[in-house]
């Protein structure tokens, strides 16, 4: 067995995210077979066992995870051409009064606070913000199998073949998709369910079979919901609930 460096270990074993392993470290919050490890860049095999310190936990029990109803017009990172971050609209001010995780609004809330998934300026629906590596790593990691759920508006004629295509059978970038799950939910929207996350995934797949996205909206991330969420409003992730 090869030995890895011990913040890539940390965050294969989900820990933490590589950051937050590279922090915890120099900082003396990391333990290998029961001894403090505290240099950077320092190696370990497989089978050894790493733990976390109270510091280091403490830590992440602070982190939150925020679930916003995007608006069209914000875009999901930094700001760019003008164009807001979907992170200023997280305020006291937009807090959901039906909120029920029991946090109360703190401005520290705010710091590191980091999209852990893209949904395009022109796009609608779920989207989530977070301070804490693992969420991160589990929705948008190398090998996050994490589905995402979206209602799509498409004008357009769609044969059977091109439904067929959809669920499995296009490529973009000169990749195959992975399978995905598309049916239609009325006569002018269909339903989405994906694994993956290209960039405009959605709206270039139906390009491919002659259809023009008119309205997108993300309702699932894993097994939280949308659900009541007003446009423009966010919320807590509770502890309840798992992505």
């Amino acid at each position: 067995m090869e030995p890895l460096r011990l913040s890539k270990r940390m965050a294969e074993l989900g820990l933490c995210s590589r950051r937050e392993a590279d922090d915890y470290i120099a900082r003396g919050w990391v333990k290998v077979d029961g001894v403090v490890v505290s240099e950077l860049g320092s190696k370990v095999l497989p089978s050894q066992r790493i733990e976390l310190m109270r510091q280091a936990t403490a830590r992440q029990a602070a982190r939150v995870t925020i679930l916003l109803n995007k608006p069209v017009g914000y875009v999901s990172g930094q700001a760019e051409k003008g164009y807001k971050p979907a992170a200023s609209l997280v305020t006291q001010e937009t807090h959901f009064n039906g909120d029920r995780s029991n946090i109360a609004f703190d401005p520290a809330h705010l710091r590191e606070l980091a999209p852990a998934g893209r949904l395009d300026i022109d796009s609608v629906g779920l989207l989530v913000l977070t301070q804490d590596g693992r969420v991160a790593k589990r929705l948008i990691g190398e090998h996050s199998t994490v589905e995402k759920e979206y209602l799509v508006r498409v004008q357009g004629r769609l044969s059977e073949q091109g439904l067929r295509l959809l669920n499995h059978g296009l490529s973009l970038d000169g990749e195959a998709l992975q399978p995905a799950r598309v049916w239609w939910q009325n006569q002018d929207q269909l339903r989405f369910i994906l694994q993956e996350g290209k960039k405009r995934q959605i709206r270039r797949m139906c390009e491919l079979v002659g259809l023009r996205v008119v309205g997108l909206k993300r309702v699932r991330i894993g097994r939280v919901m949308l659900g009541d969420l007003p446009q423009g409003q966010w919320r807590y992730l509770r502890e309840d609930e798992q992505f």
